[in-house]
C-alpha cells in the first residue's frame, strides 16, 4: 500500500496541488519536499479518494460554467455545433436562394438550445462524483489523461442524454429552431438531386451538445493533471500535507 501510495502521490501532486510551479526544476524541488512530508503522515484511501473527488466536482464545475454562458458553445469553434450534413452541403445554395438570413439562425439557434440544457450536467456530474469508488479513483489517477473524462461519459451518459433531451425540445421550439429547419428543409426539397432523408434534429442537437461538454471536461481535466493553479481546498491542503 505504501509504495503504491507514494507512486499515486506524485500523479496526485501534478494533477491536484493547485499553486503555479513556473520552473521544472522548482517542481522537482516541491515534488521532493512533499513526499518527504508524507513519509511522515501516511494517507488513507479515503484521503486519495476525497482529494481526486474533491478535484473533479471543480473540473466539472468548471466545464459547465463555461458551456452554460450565451455563446458558450456559439463562440467557442472547438464544441460550436454544425449545420447537420443535409443542410451543410447545400448550405451555399440555400444562401444563393435568399434563405442565408435562416440558415444564420437554425445555426445560432441550435448552439443556445445546447447552452440552455448545459446546467442539467452539473448534479449528474456531482452524483457520479460521489458514487466514485476507491478503484475508480486508482483507475483514474494511473490512467490516461483523459481518464476522469471516459469515466464521466461511461457513468452519466445516458442519464445526459435523458435530461438533456426534452429541454434541447423545448429550447428549440422557443427560439423556434424547428420552424426554421422546417423551412430550409421545404426548400432543400425542391432542389434537384438534394439527398433527403429522416432526420432527429433533437437527437442530432443533444448529441453534439453532450460532445462539446465532454471535450471541455477533458480540456479541464488536462489542466489540472498538468497545469494546476487554483486555490487548495482543506482536503487537498490534508492530501498534501500543506498548511
Amino acid at each position: 500500500m505504501k509504495i503504491w501510495m507514494y507512486s499515486v502521490v506524485s500523479i496526485l501532486v501534478a494533477l491536484l496541488f493547485l499553486q503555479p510551479v513556473p520552473a521544472h526544476a522548482q517542481f522537482d524541488k516541491f515534488l521532493k519536499s512533499v513526499q518527504e512530508t508524507l513519509l511522515k503522515q501516511e494517507l488513507s484511501e479515503e484521503d486519495i479518494a476525497r482529494g481526486l473527488k474533491e478535484a473533479l466536482r471543480v473540473g466539472t464545475g468548471k466545464a459547465v460554467d463555461i458551456v452554460s454562458v450565451v455563446n458558450g458553445y456559439y463562440e467557442n469553434p472547438d464544441i460550436k455545433i454544425p449545420l447537420p450534413d443535409n443542410v451543410s452541403q447545400l448550405e451555399n445554395l440555400l444562401r444563393t436562394m435568399g434563405m442565408g438570413g435562416q440558415v444564420d439562425a437554425f445555426l445560432l439557434s441550435m448552439n443556445r438550445a445546447a447552452e440552455r440544457a448545459a446546467p442539467q450536467a452539473r448534479d449528474i456530474f456531482l452524483d457520479a462524483v460521489t458514487e466514485m469508488t476507491f478503484p475508480d479513483a486508482k483507475r483514474i489517477l494511473e490512467g490516461r489523461d483523459n481518464e476522469a473524462t471516459l469515466y464521466f461519459r461511461e457513468k452519466t451518459g445516458d442519464r445526459l442524454t435523458s435530461a438533456f433531451t426534452p429541454i434541447v425540445h423545448d429550447a428549440m421550439a422557443d427560439v423556434g429552431v424547428t420552424r426554421i429547419y422546417q423551412d430550409l428543409d421545404k426548400k432543400m426539397k425542391t432542389i434537384p438531386f438534394a439527398d433527403h432523408y429522416r432526420f432527429d434534429l433533437d437527437q442530432y442537437v443533444t448529441g453534439k451538445a453532450l460532445d462539446g461538454l465532454f471535450f471541455m471536461l477533458a480540456a479541464e481535466e488536462r489542466k489540472i493533471r498538468e497545469d494546476p493553479q487554483a486555490r487548495v481546498t482543506e482536503i487537498l491542503r490534508k492530501v498534501f500535507g500543506k498548511k
